[in-house]
């Protein structure tokens, strides 16, 4: 066999290379002979990781400051990673999303679950925004998005740096435009029956959130006529969704007066927006004075940020969606629903629905479990990795 051009990283002789094998796709730091040589490749590095016999195993992006050193990218007998290797994972990727979805707004990349490990791509039409969470893309900007235009045929491209995992990986937060000119306005994003506006350069994460699709078109089939509450609104998420589907009323509570000005424009153009109010305020707070109001809802619906990001915050965090989920059942009224959601990796399915189950009986309320939601398919799990499948929905009738 022809030696690698590529520097090599090695693991120890207790890491597991049989999950590599069988497709694992992280190593972490202390699974690795971290000697000099190794230390000193910059972050970022594209290397051939052996077992510690110095068999092949896989091509890998390496980055020494991070925990997870090692995310894999490809077979040992790839040669590199460059314009064309991006082309071949984008277009895959775009060939299922053309065939879920009639119109160019969904998640393009989903990091591991597309095989671009640490990867997201969100695409708005002619617009495209990536997030290059891991240092090997990062340092392969340039090639990615040249792929991203040659595959999609997108004008724009926007590299968003936000968020925590880009700090984990020792990367700068700064946000880019790497094709094209930033759009001066909102865009426009049908889904379900509803519009969105999605806020590419000044929002959250790219600016609005597919993953809950298949989520607002369930909670959209026992919303007709009711009074709905949105708490966590966003943009209008499940509001909007469930007025599309001929809710009576919605009203949506954040504590972002931007976000809840994407929403009203939302339903603006939405035709919706005689049964569409806002109200901005801490979730909480909110939900004590609604109670307090005497209010009732047929439909609540909450879909808060992680509680729950790291294995440290867990238990605080099952203590706050139980705190959700007491709040929230006392405002629906009886034989309504009720939607509790967990974007929270560290939290799993079965904590998350104990802890939910566990407020509503503190509510004194009694459900029964209708339905267990996720992200829709353009947010692919990859099967070795449960932090790919972080997002629950669950819905009770009270």
């Amino acid at each position: 066999m022809t030696a690698s051009p590529l520097p090599t990283v090695r693991l120890k002789p207790k890491a597991n290379a049989r999950a590599i094998r069988h497709g694992a796709p992280w190593v972490f730091d202390n699974e690795l002979v971290l000697d000099r040589r190794t230390k000193a490749l910059a972050p970022g590095s594209i290397a051939l990781l052996e077992d510690a016999e110095r068999q092949p195993l896989a091509l890998v992006g390496f980055n020494p400051d991070s925990r997870i050193a090692c995310r894999v990218l490809d077979r040992a007998e790839a040669t590199g990673i460059d314009t064309e290797w991006f082309v071949e994972r984008i277009g895959k990727a775009l060939a299922m999303r053309e065939r879920l979805f009639d119109a160019p707004f969904y998640r393009l990349i989903h990091a591991e679950g597309d095989g671009m490990p640490g990867v997201v791509i969100d695409r708005f039409g002619d617009a495209c925004v990536v997030q290059p969470n891991a240092a090997w893309a990062d340092a392969l900007i340039g090639p990615l998005t040249d792929a991203l235009v040659q595959v999609t045929g997108v004008s724009t491209v926007l590299k968003s740096a936000s968020g925590r995992a880009r700090s984990l990986e020792g990367l700068d937060d700064v946000d880019a435009v790497l094709v094209g000119a930033a759009p001066e306005a909102a865009v426009a994003v049908p889904m379900n029956g509803a519009t969105y506006m999605a806020d590419l350069t000044g929002g959250q994460k790219t600016g609005l959130f597919y993953d809950q699709r298949p989520n607002h078109a369930f909670a959209q089939r026992f919303a007709r006529g009711a009074r709905v509450l949105d708490v966590f609104s966003h943009v209008g998420g499940f509001g909007l969704a469930c007025l599309a589907g001929g809710a009576g009323s919605a009203l949506a509570v954040d504590g972002s007066q931007p976000a809840l000005d994407l929403a009203e424009e939302g339903a603006r153009q939405s035709g919706l927006a005689d049964r569409f109010a806002t109200r901005r305020g801490d979730a909480f707070e909110v939900m004590t004075a609604l109670a307090e109001a005497g209010e009732s809802f047929d439909v609540v619906i909450c879909d808060p940020p992680a509680f729950a990001p790291t294995k440290q915050a867990l238990d605080a965090g099952l203590r706050a969606y139980e705190r959700v989920a007491r709040l929230a059942a006392g405002l629906v009224g009886e034989g309504g629903y009720l939607g509790l959601c967990s974007c929270s990796h560290a939290a799993d399915l079965a904590s998350f629905r104990q802890a939910s189950t566990r407020g509503i009986g503190r509510a004194g309320r009694r459900g029964q479990l209708i339905h267990t939601g996720f992200a829709g398919p353009d947010h692919p799990m990859h099967p070795h990795l449960a932090e790919t499948g972080y997002l629950k929905a669950l819905f009770y009738r009270l």
